[in-house]
């Protein structure tokens, strides 16, 4: 069984949060929602799904988990300013660990400074930035590149979570 974590602010894509969390349940892993501050109710954009930060950024390490997922929406705009889910991401991929994100969560790697040299995908409006941050951006489904797992938007989570899957 392997331990998720789940970096998540308000404002997230309902649908990229709640089917990637469901289905690591489903398959019988952990899954931690670490947020910015403990217990604090977050909400999707779309309104169809709430969870509660399990603990706040400041009180976990990443050696503590088997991957990361970070879900799309504007959350990981609220995200990124924080130099402790940087530090977070950075841990968890100098440790090798999977890092899946979708949509907009690869704006947290963009700030972590983790595109150099690597091939993902994302919202397809941020592929300018994906490419200034010296990322191959490539319009799929899923790209997998060593441990990073990307997808662009909703239509894409089967494919995105059919990946996280498979590396836990």
């Amino acid at each position: 069984m392997s331990k998720v974590a789940f970096l998540l602010a308000g404002g997230f894509e309902d649908s990229e949060m709640k089917v990637p969390y469901d289905e690591v349940l489903k398959a019988g892993h952990e899954a931690e929602i670490i947020g910015l501050k403990k217990d604090e109710t977050l909400a999707g954009k779309k309104g169809e799904a709430t969870f509660k930060a399990d603990k706040a950024i400041s009180e976990v390490n990443a050696v503590d988990y088997d991957a990361v997922v970070i879900p799309g929406g504007s959350s990981p705009e609220n995200l990124r300013l924080s130099p402790d889910i940087l530090k977070f991401v950075k841990d968890a991929d100098s440790a090798g660990k999977p890092i899946a994100s979708i949509c907009h969560g690869p704006q947290i790697l963009i700030s972590a400074d983790l595109l150099q040299g690597r091939t993902i995908t994302s919202y397809p409006p941020l592929k300018d930035d994906v490419v200034n941050a010296g990322a191959e951006f490539k319009d799929e489904e899923v790209v997998v590149d060593r441990n990073f797992i990307t997808s662009r938007t909703p239509k894409d989570e089967p494919a995105f979570v059919r990946e996280l899957l498979k590396v836990l």
